[in-house]
This record gives structure tokens, C-alpha cells and sequence, in this order.
């Protein structure tokens, strides 16, 4: 039989990792992370990842693999992530993939071939961004590609400043670099998962204040010894921000709990927004008491495969 990945996406807290674990447990399958912050060592409290006892003795690949002094790119993700899908299909078993970075499904499911990148008109409007803020660069690329102004997050400054340098270094509008979308890459079926707002809006909250209480805080501080300043992406995750802000006097602890629990629920908002755009997606309700047996069920229906 063909095997066919499976990637469990959606916006977070909906369930995503118990539901992959079951799947892989049923199918002989290997978890593979597509969530950009988990793939760094030591964030995790604040990414909630799921800690090695935890489990299930299931591979999980792409954890860990960076230093909070790295830059989590999507392009080196997709080269990695379809590097390890390939070789857990060419042993016969099942990748299931789960994790809510948008672009990095996108990345790993669809034709996207990446513009090359320069250093130097990199660090060019890094610093444009430094000196000036997001104001500086959205300011720019309205000028140079106004559609590209209109459809980026203005406070997203890292995307806008790959926009500014993809127009300047093709000379085309950051949109004609966007993947193509058809047959996600191996023929991988697509699981949704979410919840109602309601719901999730409180399974958020409750997740939000047990990361404070399970130690986020000092998971920061000891980040900032492994460099966590230094870094260009993991100091701006969602709860890492809040509390290096907190810290550094800006505002106190319950101040930055509540910015974070506002921060996640806007990201689910977007992460709704993006993945139910997909047609591909076959949705269901992480509420559901049964949620691994329909799925199974929705799989089989799909793929052909007999659930174990």
C-alpha cells in the first residue's frame, strides 16, 4: 500500500498533538513538528511541547534543533522537514505531521520555490527596521509593492523586510515568489482540527496561565543566558516577548500574562483564518469524545488504508 503523510494542522490549543499521537500509535507512524518555535532547544513551557515522557515512545523529529540564537527560517524548515518525511516513508512508516506555523505547512505541502537571499540587503533593512520600527519598513514597501503593504501583518517587521528584499533583489512583487497551490507534495492528506470560539477562547486562557504557573518566567531568564536577546525569531514568540518585556521594566508579570493571552488568541484568529481558506483541509471537532475514530474514519475514506 501507498503511503500517504498525514499532517494534522489548525490553530492552537484545539488538541492537534494528542490527536497525531493517536494517529501515528494506529498507523505505525513518526511525528514530525511544524511548529517554528518548537524547534528550539529550551523554549518549552512557553511552545507547550510535549515532554519526552509524554510521548508515547513515538520518533518525534524536528524538536530541539536549534539555539535560541538562531534564525528559524521557512526555507531551511522545508528543506529539512522534507529531507526527514522522505526517509520515514522510505522505512514504511506513516509522518504525521502536526503543528500550526502557517507558512511552514505551506512550505512543506506546496511548490514554493524560495528567492535567494543577500546579506547585505538583508542587514540593509534590518536596520531600517531597527532604527525605525515596523512603521519605517511598511512605509517602504507600500512604496515599492503596495499590495504586498495591504496583505502583510504591518507589525510582522522580519516578513516585511524579506518583502522589501525579495522586490529589490528580483525586481518583481513580493507575491510572484508565493508557492503554488495544487496536490499537496506526496499526495499528504490534510486534517484540520478545531474547536468552537467559545471554547477555545477558554482552553487558551487556561492554557496561558498554566504556562505562567508552570515556570514560563524562569524559562526565560534562562534563556536569556543561552543568548535569547541575540536571536531574531525566538525572542519574539508569543509569551517569550511579553515576559522579556516584563523583565526588562517595560510592565509587570500579570500585565504580560494578560498581553500573551490577548497575542494568542489574535494568532489563532489568523491561524483559523489561513487554514480554512484550504480547501484541501478535511475538518473536525477536537471537542468530538470520539475525535481518533472519526478521523481514522475520514482517513480511510480518503486514502483507501484500513485503520489498525
Amino acid at each position: 500500500m501507498t503511503i500517504r503523510p498525514i499532517a494534522v494542522v489548525g490553530p492552537t490549543a484545539t488538541g492537534k498533538s494528542d490527536l497525531a499521537l493517536d494517529l501515528a500509535e494506529r498507523l505505525d507512524g513518526e511525528i514530525v513538528n511544524i511548529d517554528a518555535m518548537q524547534l528550539y532547544r529550551g523554549m518549552d513551557v512557553g511552545t507547550a511541547k510535549l515532554p519526552r515522557a509524554q510521548r508515547r515512545g513515538i520518533p518525534h523529529h524536528l524538536l530541539d534543533v536549534l539555539d535560541v540564537t538562531e534564525t528559524a527560517t521557512v526555507a531551511a524548515y522545508q528543506s529539512a522537514a522534507r529531507t526527514v518525511v522522505e526517509d520515514i516513508m522510505a522505512r514504511g512508516r506513516t509522518p504525521v505531521v502536526v503543528g500550526g506555523s502557517m507558512m511552514y505547512v505551506q512550505a512543506l505541502l506546496d511548490r514554493w520555490d524560495f528567492p535567494a537571499t543577500d546579506p547585505d540587503v538583508r542587514a540593509r533593512w534590518e536596520a531600517v527596521l531597527a532604527d525605525g520600527g515596523v512603521a519605517a519598513v511598511h512605509a517602504a514597501l507600500r512604496a515599492a509593492d503596495p499590495v504586498a503593504a495591504d496583505t502583510i501583518l504591518p507589525t510582522d517587521g522580519r516578513r516585511m523586510v524579506r518583502a522589501l528584499e525579495v522586490v529589490e533583489l528580483t525586481g518583481k512583487p513580493f507575491a510572484a515568489s508565493a508557492p503554488t497551490i495544487g496536490a499537496p507534495h506526496w499526495d499528504t492528506v490534510i486534517v484540520g482540527v478545531d474547536r468552537e470560539t467559545a471554547a477555545l477562547d477558554a482552553r487558551i486562557e487556561a492554557r496561558t496561565a498554566h504556562m505562567f504557573d508552570a515556570g514560563l518566567v524562569d524559562e526565560v531568564r534562562a534563556l536569556l543566558d543561552a543568548g535569547l536577546r541575540e536571536g531574531q525569531t525566538a525572542r519574539r514568540a508569543i509569551g517569550y516577548a511579553q515576559v522579556l518585556a516584563a523583565l526588562d521594566g517595560e510592565y509587570d508579570l500579570a500585565h504580560a500574562r494578560e498581553r500573551t493571552l490577548i497575542g494568542t488568541r489574535r494568532y489563532v484568529r489568523r491561524q483559523r483564518s489561513w487554514f480554512r481558506r484550504d480547501p484541501r483541509v478535511t475538518w473536525v471537532d477536537g471537542a468530538d469524545p470520539d475525535l481518533t475514530a472519526t478521523t481514522l474514519t475520514r482517513l480511510d475514506e480518503q486514502t483507501g488504508r484500513t485503520a489498525q
